[in-house]
């Protein structure tokens, strides 16, 4: 089941990718896809529904973050060896996790707009986890289970305000347009197993990151139960998993993002996401 919102921004419609790749309009099964939804028994029944019941939406259509009232971002750092390496950081023994605001959230195919004064900005590829139910100190084994689904998400970041600025990585991660999430959310149960699934980015139509998710440190179901222990977890919550190689931060010489570059960035079974840059 692959879920989107719609519609121009802040007026985005609850949608649905039936099995033809064609968008149809569920806003008479819910006003929108909010972490209540996410919690209810509609969106399980969902998965059984007769998608031919849903009427088709024409034409060409912008999708939003594909959850609505998103309460936490949750990032994941150097959580693949190859991307520690490549920044000359040791190996994590346990999760590193940092906050990223929810105003960086965005479109999957929405402008990234580059902040005054930046000098570094850089792209990420990963995968999201996006939370369904309530979840607290859950165990490993039953983490998956209260996961919604999966997306794509591109962790933007602003290298200078993250590691020349002083204090945490926050200020580099959560400039505006620096979360592009979607451009659907694929439910855990249709992903299959998420560590076995391809990840990729390209600028300017050259593919700079080209790994798998079976390399990361710190699986989908261990980094639920980790993140358990120290928050509570709710419907609507996205984690994002950490990148592998491939960055800007990582080249010799560094490259950063410039107005005018064309970011194009996927996972398998998960869609792909476009943007474009400017300032």
């Amino acid at each position: 089941m692959k879920l989107v919102r719609y519609g121009q921004v802040g007026q985005e419609k609850p949608g649905i990718i039936d099995e033809q790749g064609v968008l149809r309009d569920i806003s008479g099964w819910t006003d929108d896809i909010t972490p209540d939804f996410l919690s209810s028994d509609k969106f399980d029944l969902l998965k059984a529904h007769d998608l031919t019941e849903f009427p088709i939406v024409a034409g060409k259509q912008r999708f939003g973050v594909p959850v609505s009232h998103v309460g936490k971002f949750i990032c994941v750092g150097l959580n693949y060896a190859d991307h520690a390496k490549e920044t000359g950081a040791d190996l994590p023994e346990e999760p590193i996790l940092f906050m990223k605001a929810t105003s960086a959230l965005q479109g999957p195919d929405d402008t990234v707009v580059l902040p005054p004064n930046h000098s570094k900005a850089d792209w990420e590829v990963e995968l999201g986890i996006i939370i369904g139910k309530p979840t607290k100190n859950i165990s490993r084994e039953e983490s998956l289970s209260h996961v919604a689904g999966l997306c794509v998400v591109n962790d933007l970041s602003e290298r200078a305000f993250q590691m020349e600025r002083g204090g945490q990585w926050v200020k580099g991660k959560s400039c505006d347009t620096f979360g592009p999430v979607g451009p659907w959310m694929v439910s855990i149960d249709e992903v299959g197993d998420c560590q076995s699934l391809d990840i990729w980015l390209e600028l300017n139509g050259e593919k700079l990151q080209s790994s798998n998710t079976e390399q990361m440190i710190f699986s989908v179901d261990f980094l639920v139960h980790y993140i358990s222990q120290f928050m509570s977890l709710q419907p609507g919550d996205i984690i994002s998993t950490g990148t592998p190689s491939g960055v800007g931060v990582g080249m010799k010489p560094p490259l950063w993002l410039k107005a005018g570059d064309n970011m194009r960035l996927g996972i398998e079974k998960l869609g792909i996401q476009t943007q474009s840059v400017t300032e």
